[in-house]
């Protein structure tokens, strides 16, 4: 049997990694986020759920910055509607069908999936990677916020769980902008990036 070198394909959960940024006070850096992750990265993909187009969001540059940047970035606009009880709008942009979509399709073609997102919905995805790919999955999260931003049945399922605060040394932005490192070719080179960077 012919053991295949490590590639990785990095999957984040923009709304999950933001909230769990906020609660512990850092901002991620991106460039540095891929750099920690030595080795052959597949894919680095980043999901979030955006407003309309026409509709002015914070997010959107960061979005732009990542899709030029070694990224690849998976959006849909956001849903409004209203809750039939409280009868008070509310805003839907899961993108978790998108991430276990993803992690599927890659699946094949990689040896480690790192997972950022707490949420326990993705249990069985990382069940059947394992499983049916024998991909080694590592889940970053973090239990040192109040409440813990992990569910239990998924940290308990990965072969790896990060804390968050854990990478944070190594992940937090240090500059006032996002441009950093990563547009240097020297990154590029390392990661050897098989995106289309």
């Amino acid at each position: 049997m012919q053991i295949r070198p490590k590639t990785t394909a990095i999957l984040v959960d923009g709304s999950n990694l933001y909230a769990a940024n906020k609660a512990l006070g850092f901002t991620t850096d991106y460039a540095k986020l891929i750099k920690f992750f030595d080795g052959e990265i597949l894919r680095a993909v980043y999901f979030t759920a955006l407003a309309p187009k026409e509709e002015v969001s914070s997010i959107r540059p960061m979005v732009d910055y990542l899709d030029y940047n070694g990224w690849s970035v998976i959006q849909k606009e956001t849903k409004t509607f209203i809750d039939p009880i409280t009868k008070v709008e509310k805003v839907k942009g899961n993108m978790d069908v998108e991430i276990a979509t993803v992690a599927m399709e890659l699946a094949p073609y990689v040896t480690d999936v790192v997972l950022f997102s707490g949420d326990g919905d993705f249990r069985f995805l990382v069940e059947s990677l394992q499983r049916r790919h024998g991909i080694k999955v590592t889940v970053v999260s973090s239990i040192k916020t109040r409440p813990s931003m992990i569910a239990d049945e998924l940290r308990r399922q990965a072969d790896k769980f990060i804390d968050l605060v854990d990478l944070q040394p190594h992940i937090k932005r240090t500059t006032t902008t996002p441009v950093d490192e990563v547009q240097e070719p020297v990154l590029r080179r390392r990661f050897n990036f098989s995106n289309g960077s």
